[in-house]
């Protein structure tokens, strides 16, 4: 499960568990509930703070929890919805965030990872992804409206109507992320961007990020229906794994 550190004024959310193994880090219902109680952590310390996600391992998240999803046919909108809840919280979050992309980012994580204030990623390892193209199913208003909000035009298009996958450098290149750094600089750049912004935690921040993104939150916010009613119990695993 995710797990917290601190440097200074800068949390460190680890994405996985503690044994730093290769855990996809997918969005099971308890891991949405896990991330919430460290985000309640966060935004409890006092003082000049902000927050550095990461992983460990080969991947940063590979999304929705498909084999959940598939063993739960009657919850697929309830744990979608949940997805999105998490989503408007970061992008709208009163400290400022950092992802630091050591790994592959596919699906929900990479949504999650562009709610951040500021993306960075390996230059030489790992994937960012939007897949649902590719895997025949479409994504939530909320989701394109965030991706609209938050990448350049062109980027966004291409991200989403492709399904490609991007590794550092070309993600760079196209807007998808701020900055690519090698493996050893990765989080310590994270950390030091994060710590230049830590003065600027609180209410002020949140309601600035609630104005910038008022469309993509209306969306995020609105419950999602129908899906499962939609594509029918053999298809929601796949559904959950596009978001």
């Amino acid at each position: 499960m995710p797990y917290l550190e601190r440097t200074d004024s800068v949390f460190v959310m680890y994405l996985g568990d503690e044994s730093g193994g290769d855990t996809e880090n997918r969005f099971h219902p308890d891991w949405i509930k896990q991330v919430h109680a460290l985000l309640d952590e966060v935004e409890a310390f006092d003082g000049p703070t902000a927050l550095v996600t990461t992983a460990t391992g080969k991947y940063y998240s590979t999304g929705a929890d498909v084999a959940w999803g598939a063993e739960n046919p009657g919850r697929i909108d309830e744990y979608l919805s949940d997805i999105q809840l998490l989503l408007a919280r970061l992008l709208t979050f009163p400290v400022p965030t950092v992802a630091a992309l050591q790994g592959h980012t596919f699906g929900a994580g990479a949504f999650l990872a562009i709610t951040h204030d500021y993306v960075t990623m390996r230059d030489d390892r790992g994937f960012l992804c939007f897949p649902g193209i590719t895997l025949g199913v479409s994504y939530s208003p909320g989701t394109i409206a965030l991706t609209s909000a938050r990448l350049p035009e062109r980027a966004a298009h291409d991200a989403l109507t492709t399904g490609r996958r991007y590794g550092g450098v070309d993600a760079l290149a196209i807007g998808l992320v701020n900055e690519v750094a090698g493996e050893a600089e990765l989080l310590p750049n994270a950390i030091r961007h994060a710590a230049s912004l830590a003065h600027t935690r609180g209410h002020i921040l949140a309601e600035i990020k609630e104005g910038l993104y008022h469309q993509a939150l209306t969306g995020l916010r609105e419950p999602v229906r129908g899906v499962e009613d939609k594509l029918g119990d053999s298809n929601v695993g796949k559904a959950a794994s596009g978001s």
